[in-house]
C-alpha cells in the first residue's frame, strides 16, 4: 500500500453514500455515490466562491482556491483559517486587509468541471514567470503510476471523481480527490502553503484532462512538471510552451507523450521492460478522460 503524507479516506462516511437502483438484468443493486456540498469561501469580511465539493479538507480547498486566484499572496501572513461544518463556510483571515469586489467582477468561466473560474489577471502572474529546471526520470513516471493507481480511492469506491497527487521524484506525498479536478489542485496548493512545501522539485500527477486551467495552476504553485492519465489541450499546451513547464499526458502503462519541456525528461527505463496496465486501470482512464 502506497503511503501518502496526506489522503482522501475511502471509508469515511460522509463523501460517499448507499444508493439502490437497478442494474441492466432488472434486479435490485446498491452502490455508492460521491457525495457533492456547497462550500462557501470567504477572505475576511468578503464572499468569494461558492464552490461544489466532496466536503474533506475544506481548509486547503479555500487556502488554495485563494492563492491559485491571486487573492491571497504567497507571502501573506494567514492570522486564521475558520471552517463551519454546520453552514458548510471557511473564512480565510489575513494580516494584510483585502478588497477584491472590482476583481470577482471580470471572472471567466473556464472547462472544469464543477464550473472552474480563472481571473483574466492572473495571466498576467505568468508573464517573466521561470519554472526551475528540474530532472524527470522516465522510471519515476513509470513508478508513480503503479503506486497512484493501485492505491485505495474514492475513485475506487464509488467512481465520478478526479485525483491529483502532488509527488517528490518516484514517491507519491499528498493525494486529494474531488469532484472537480480544479479543486483537487487547489487542496494540493493549499496543503503545500500550510506545511511551507515547496514545488520546486516536485511532479503534479492528475486523472483529469491537461487543460489551460490545470496548467495555469501548476505553473502557479512552482511546480516544473504535469502528468496525466488524460490528454491535452491546445491551449493548455501553448501556455505550458510559454512558462516552460514540462507536460507529460495521456501517460498509461509503458506509454507517454511530452508536448512541452521535453529537455527535462531523462529516458532511464527501457519501456519495453515496463508492464501494461490491467483492464480495470485502463477503464478508469477512459472514465477520467471525460
Amino acid at each position: 500500500m502506497t503511503e501518502f503524507l496526506i489522503a482522501p479516506d475511502p471509508n469515511d462516511p460522509r463523501l460517499t453514500r448507499p444508493v439502490t437502483g437497478i442494474d441492466q438484468t432488472g434486479h435490485a443493486s446498491e452502490i455508492r455515490v460521491v457525495e457533492e456540498r456547497a462550500l462557501t469561501i470567504y477572505l475576511n469580511s468578503q464572499e468569494i466562491v461558492t464552490a461544489m465539493t466532496i466536503g474533506d479538507y475544506p481548509e486547503y480547498l479555500a487556502l488554495g482556491y485563494l492563492l491559485n486566484q491571486g487573492m491571497l499572496r504567497r507571502d501573506d501572513r494567514v492570522t486564521g483559517v475558520d471552517y463551519d461544518e454546520e453552514i458548510e463556510t471557511v473564512v480565510v483571515r489575513t494580516e494584510r486587509e483585502t478588497d477584491y469586489e472590482e476583481k470577482l467582477k471580470k471572472k471567466t468561466r473556464t472547462s472544469g468541471c464543477a464550473v472552474g473560474t480563472v481571473f483574466g489577471d492572473v495571466m498576467e502572474a505568468l508573464e517573466g514567470l521561470q519554472l526551475p529546471q528540474a530532472e524527470v526520470r522516465t522510471s519515476w513516471l513509470y513508478a508513480l503510476a503503479r503506486k497512484i493507481n493501485t492505491a485505495p480511492s474514492l475513485y475506487l469506491e464509488a467512481g465520478a471523481i478526479h485525483g491529483t497527487v502532488l509527488c517528490s521524484r518516484d514517491r507519491p506525498l499528498a493525494f486529494m480527490e474531488d469532484v472537480g479536478r480544479h479543486n483537487a489542485v487547489d487542496k494540493i496548493a493549499g496543503w503545500m502553503f500550510r506545511e511551507g512545501v515547496g514545488g520546486a522539485d516536485k511532479i503534479l500527477y492528475t486523472t483529469g484532462r491537461l487543460t489551460s486551467e490545470m496548467v495555469i495552476k501548476t505553473a502557479l504553485m512552482g511546480i516544473p512538471v504535469l502528468a496525466s492519465r488524460s490528454g491535452f489541450t491546445a491551449w493548455g499546451v501553448d501556455i505550458a510552451r510559454q512558462v516552460g513547464l514540462t507536460l507529460i499526458g495521456r501517460m498509461r502503462g509503458r506509454r507517454f507523450n511530452c508536448l512541452s519541456g521535453e529537455a527535462r525528461l531523462s529516458f532511464d527505463e527501457d519501456p519495453e521492460a515496463v508492464g501494461e496496465e490491467d483492464a480495470r486501470h485502463r477503464r478508469k482512464g477512459a472514465v477520467d478522460a471525460d
